[in-house]
């Protein structure tokens, strides 16, 4: 078990009372939980994305450790822009990943 932060940014209610039930909120919108089992974690991250999935809107970040990532963090992320982690070089980076705007003619 390891530390958990999700932080959440412009979702609906449902999500902020769902998070709070489950973790502590540290501030609007930062949930936190130092013994989160990665099963459980699995588990609120199956209910974020089908909620995300039905509600849209905002932006979800979920991290913890994970001795196997790059820089032994994990990160999750629902929403735009989506972002991952990557070592480059020794370096670990937040690659945020390009999202281009539908053109209309």
């Amino acid at each position: 078990m390891a530390m958990t932060v999700i932080v959440t940014r412009d979702v609906a209610p449902r999500f902020r009372g769902f998070l709070a039930s489950a973790m502590l909120e540290i501030a609007p919108g930062v949930y936190t939980s130092p013994r989160l089992s990665a099963g459980v974690r699995d588990r609120v991250w199956e209910v974020m994305e089908a909620w995300f999935d039905a509600l849209g809107g905002g932006s979800i970040v979920m991290t913890w450790r994970d001795v196997q990532a790059p820089g032994g963090q994990g990160i999750r992320v629902l929403g735009l822009p989506p972002r991952r982690l990557a070592e480059i070089d020794g370096a670990l980076l937040v690659w945020r990943e390009e999202v281009s705007a539908a053109t209309t003619t």
